[in-house]
């Protein structure tokens, strides 16, 4: 009995073709295809770009009909293009850099995110929903996504302003409070109103021990995690700001232009992956730290050049992969729950970033820019509300809200920064409009003035040194 079937079987794959199924390829060839045909489209009617790639998303996602791309597959490439966009910018800031904006980023963030996660723990409540889980959509609706914003303020040269500095501080205090909310959901879920995950050994294990001074396992557990986090940093600052420039100057000196791309993405995504799977942290936090040893390298610049490439197409793939998550349904059966969403996303954070560095004695340009650079919600937003849909905190209309409202907000922001761009561009119009004394003594010489421009930030921050080609 069993020789015939063999038989049947061998004779099938000699006659039937090789299967062939390539689901990363072809998730890639319509990701790339129809983001380029969609923005090609958008810039053609003068919208953003990011209209054209979540139009995309959503075209080759499981709402709509045709052919359905892999989620999965395209989540894990969306994302590299936040490890390269964190790495990126890693490279423009020091440990100096990172210090000096503490004192408004810390509290910054934590007060924005207390706020907006009160605001949507309120709508929660109204749209009937338990305590917990009007908490998670609150705080799943207070984190920026690190693609939007840095896109936004890269496209702008503003990441190594002072004001880029800050939105980028803010950014990672909020990383770090979704990373321990991340891992300290699951113990709490029973809590929540969800299904109560046990904790890990671990936290277990350290309250064991240290359960006669009080701390329960649900203390371990926060305390393990910022004990990882301290201990990454610890070890990035210490060794990794003398290792890591080490190797980079150690292979520029093979003369090899391919074996430094190689090492620079090597790095890069080494540092991410073992941040995230050793010490608990995300990739994106993983990636800035190791852009940020790199930066005291002379070599940093064309470490920067290098990824560039790679960076600005995995981060279309993010664009992508959130229009894929996007239910249109979710318009027509509940739009006054959408509304009040964005509302909390767009107006909310925004006031409340606004006037938070307003409080902290900032000037009016440097709040607007902070408030239009959080006015939206991303990444974390959606690994976030999927966890609590798994454990059964939320609704799935919760996460249909958080899609449908990170994907009008991503659209916004373009437009909120086009405002602020335009109101900068009167400013400007304003002040060479208004005489001045200086001015009048030199509008009597015929000559135009000569005097030269001062040199750029790019041009100051060129490396001493380059890798020559091979």
């Amino acid at each position: 009995m069993g020789t015939p079937g063999y038989a049947g079987r061998c004779a099938r794959k000699v006659h039937d073709p090789l299967p062939h199924e390539t689901p990363l390829i072809t998730t890639l060839v319509a990701g790339f295809g129809l983001a380029f045909i969609f923005g090609l489209l958008a810039q053609r009617l003068k919208l953003p770009l990011i209209a054209g790639y979540l139009l995309a998303g959503v075209v080759i996602g499981p709402f709509t009909p045709g052919y359905v791309a892999d989620m999965k597959l395209a989540t894990e490439l969306a994302e590299l293009g936040v490890i390269l966009l964190m790495f990126g910018v890693g490279l423009h800031f020091s440990p100096r850099d990172l210090m000096a904006v503490q004192a408004i980023a810390v509290p910054g963030a934590l007060g924005q995110i207390a706020v907006a996660t009160a605001f949507g723990t309120a709508m929660g409540w109204a749209l009937g929903w338990s305590l917990g889980a009007g908490l998670i959509f609150g705080l799943a609706l207070s984190v920026a996504s690190t693609v939007v914003l840095l896109r936004a303020l890269q496209d702008r040269e503003l990441v190594t302003t002072d004001k880029g500095r800050v939105a980028v501080g803010w950014l990672i205090v909020e990383d770090l409070v979704m990373v321990i909310s991340l891992v300290l959901i699951p113990p709490l879920a029973g809590l929540l109103g969800g299904n109560a995950i046990p904790v890990a050994e671990e936290a277990e294990a350290v309250a064991e021990v240290t359960g006669t001074i009080g701390i329960g396992p649900i203390a371990a557990t926060v305390l393990i995690t910022l004990a990882k986090a301290a201990a990454f940093v610890a070890l990035m600052l210490i060794v990794g700001q003398r290792v890591v420039p080490w190797v980079l100057h150690f292979v520029a000196q093979t003369r090899s232009r391919e074996l430094f791309r190689l090492s620079v993405l090597a790095i890069a995504l080494g540092v991410a992956y073992g941040a995230t799977h050793l010490f608990g942290v995300s990739f994106a936090l993983g990636a800035f730290f190791a852009g940020m040893v790199m930066s005291s390298s002379t070599l940093s610049q064309q470490a920067m050049r290098e990824t560039l490439p790679l960076r600005d197409a995995f981060a279309v793939l993010f664009f992508v992969s959130v229009g894929m998550l996007f239910n249109p349904g979710v318009i027509l059966s509940a739009p006054l729950a959408l509304v009040g969403t964005v509302l909390i996303i767009i107006v909310v954070k925004s006031v409340a970033a606004y006037y938070i560095v307003r409080a902290f004695g900032h000037d009016h340009d440097k709040g607007l820019t902070i408030a239009a650079s959080l006015a939206q919600i991303g990444e974390f937003s959606f690994i976030l509300i999927t966890m609590a849909v798994t454990l059964d905190i939320v609704p799935a209309e919760a996460r249909d809200l958080v899609v449908a409202g990170a994907m009008i907000s991503i659209l916004a922001n373009p437009l909120l920064f086009h405002l602020l761009d335009r109101r900068a561009a009167r400013k400007a119009e304003a002040l060479r409009s208004t005489p001045s004394p200086h001015r009048e003594e030199g509008a009597s010489n015929d000559e135009p003035s000569a005097t030269p421009a001062a040199p750029s930030e790019a041009s100051a921050d060129r490396p001493s040194s380059l890798p020559p080609a091979a």
